[in-house]
């Protein structure tokens, strides 16, 4: 698999980034398997992301599929930006079943 996996990551992020000079992709393997990390500029944070995770859910998705074709577990983690402005995330209200689908 060499380095597959990795500029794989590299290839999609620098295509859907705004500054792609600034994407450094760095691959690890230890006991647990390969550990891809990717760091972006801050203002590209939301691209790599998407919305609601999406984009980063989908980047993970097709790494495993490659991990599992070549019999690894490869993993992808996305530095936060020093000096990023984002709020953590407000926990959800829990609702049941009965509030979400309503009367049928």
């Amino acid at each position: 698999m060499a380095d597959l996996d990795r500029d794989f990551v590299e290839y999609v992020v620098k295509q859907i980034v705004n500054n792609p000079d600034a994407v450094k992709v760095d691959r690890k393997i230890d006991e647990m398997g390969v550990l891809i990390t990717l760091d972006v500029d801050p203002s590209d944070m939301g691209m790599v992301i998407g919305r609601e995770g999406a984009t980063a859910k989908a980047l993970r998705t097709l790494l495993r599929v490659i991990g599992a074709k070549n019999n690894a577990r490869v993993n992808l983690k996305i530095n936060e930006p020093e000096g990023s402005t984002r709020a953590p995330r407000e926990p959800r209200e829990q609702r049941s079943i009965d509030d979400v689908v309503g009367n049928l």
